[in-house]
């Protein structure tokens, strides 16, 4: 059961990324995702972290709004590109 507080710094450390604020964006600009593939299909997490990520989602949970966010993140490029936003 997770008990920290679901904010962006500690879902990286959930998932075993550099959770400094650098590292945080860098990994969102150098992990970009397509608006076709979901969060959970991306080629780059492994299966504990896929399936923290599609778990949290399904599930409604507090982390949920911020795994959200996450996925809003890694898809702000190409929802910019296809609205010319």
């Amino acid at each position: 059961m997770i008990t920290t507080e679901p904010t962006m710094t500690n879902l990286f450390l959930q998932l075993g990324l550099d959770e400094s604020a650098e590292g945080i964006a860098q990994f969102i600009k150098t992990h970009q995702l397509p608006t076709e593939v979901a969060l959970g299909d991306a080629p780059y997490w492994n299966d504990s972290q896929r399936q923290f990520l599609l778990e949290q989602l399904k599930a409604d949970a507090p982390w949920a709004m911020i795994v959200d966010q996450f996925s809003e993140s890694l898809h702000s490029d190409a929802v910019h590109r296809s609205t010319g936003l």
